[in-house]
């Protein structure tokens, strides 16, 4: 597999096409944002276990029947993924407040809620990713009620199977974020990555903070966090 051209970059990654038609390399970096972009910095190594941890995970959820954009993993900071065409969509599954909810209800961070909410918002940083209801996802074409519909089911199964298997190595899933992606037959596919980059991990012993808050909020030892969430599920 050769690695050609750069296609795009991102906050936290560099897209290759390769010799491939329907393939992608994905090379993840160290960079690290916050607040659409405001705050930057740099995370030793987390790169290296962004690819690894999402790697992990999306092969348990298509153990599951979750179809991924994973190939291979190529090396420490590089994937072999399915070419998709991104759903402009952020996808956000809470299932306790915290962060941006707890400030726009008002709700304790930390409370659980009754129910696991699902949001939407809209890819596009010069917006700030606003959210959207179903209504704004019609309107705009972003997606049909077909797709969405198969993104909310993808959403929802992917929370209750990373919710099980985390709570066994005592991390609580307090939210994610997901983005799915069309294949070139139109297939809804899981793509991004699933890492402490795109969730709040928390020690369901301690409630220590586990994720990108601790660069978020200057809490410190931001690599040993993610050091410490690849040891639990590598075993390394």
């Amino acid at each position: 597999m050769k690695k050609l051209q750069q296609l795009y970059e991102g906050k936290a990654k560099k897209v290759f096409a390769t010799d491939d038609p329907e393939a992608y390399i994905v090379e993840y970096k160290d960079d690290a944002t916050a607040f659409n972009g405001l705050k930057k910095g740099t995370i030793n190594e987390k790169g290296i276990i962004n690819n690894r941890v999402s790697n992990h995970l999306m092969k348990m959820l298509e153990s599951h029947g979750i179809p991924t954009h994973l190939i291979k993993e190529l090396s420490d900071r590089e994937t072999l993924v399915k070419k998709v065409t991104i759903v402009p969509l952020e996808v956000i599954v809470r299932n306790i407040a915290a962060g941006s909810l707890s400030k726009r209800l008002g709700l304790p961070e930390g409370k659980k809620l009754a129910k696991t909410v699902l949001e939407y918002s809209y890819k596009d940083d010069a917006l700030g990713d606003p959210m959207v209801n179903d209504y704004h996802v019609y309107a705009m074409e972003l997606a049909t009620p077909e797709e969405l519909a198969t993104i909310a089911g993808y959403a929802f199964k992917i929370n209750e199977l990373l919710t099980n298997y985390l709570k066994d190595l005592n991390i609580e899933l307090i939210d994610f974020k997901l983005e799915f992606g069309k294949t070139s037959d139109g297939t809804i596919i899981l793509a991004d990555e699933i890492s402490p980059d795109t969730c709040r991990f928390w020690d369901s012993v301690t409630g220590e903070k586990l994720d990108k808050d601790r660069f978020r909020r200057d809490l410190g030892n931001v690599e040993g966090a993610y050091q410490e969430i690849m040891k639990r599920l590598l075993g390394e």
